[in-house]
């Protein structure tokens, strides 16, 4: 039960799905991923974060980069039948259409390039001095 509550309270939330739908397929900076949902890096934070904990997306960094992708290690067949039931769902809806095309924009970007254009607004996941493009 528990399992199941943590998986429809990650889904209960447009930010956190529209992350799982642009995470189909790919890895992506948590810069990438803040470009796309046009949120505060804290929020973007802690909706990775809930779904982690719902076992829907893994972590991993790289020096100050913070990368996330859906859960290949051993995903529940819960977590994997939610991911189905998402993909699903909603590859007609205009909005995971419309974020599916900005999200090839994004994605021919440089992430330092996107980083820091958000420094501005918050502290991004990575200093674009201490982490050269290469080392990604």
């Amino acid at each position: 039960m528990r399992q199941f509550l943590a998986i429809t309270g990650a889904l209960a939330d447009e930010g956190r799905v529209r992350t799982l739908l642009a995470l189909h397929r790919r890895e992506l900076c948590v810069c990438q991923i803040t470009e796309l949902l046009k949120l505060a890096t804290s929020t973007v934070s802690k909706h990775i974060s809930i779904l982690r904990h719902a076992g829907l997306v893994e972590v991993r960094k790289d020096g100050r980069w913070i990368y996330c992708r859906l859960s290949d290690r051993q995903p529940s067949a819960m977590a994997r039948q939610a991911m189905q039931w998402v993909q699903t769902s909603l590859q007609r809806d205009p909005r995971a259409r419309d974020d599916q095309k900005r999200l090839k924009a994004i994605l021919k970007e440089d992430p330092e390039d996107i980083c820091r254009r958000q420094m501005g607004k918050s502290p991004c996941c990575s200093s674009a001095r201490e982490t050269p493009a290469a080392a990604r």
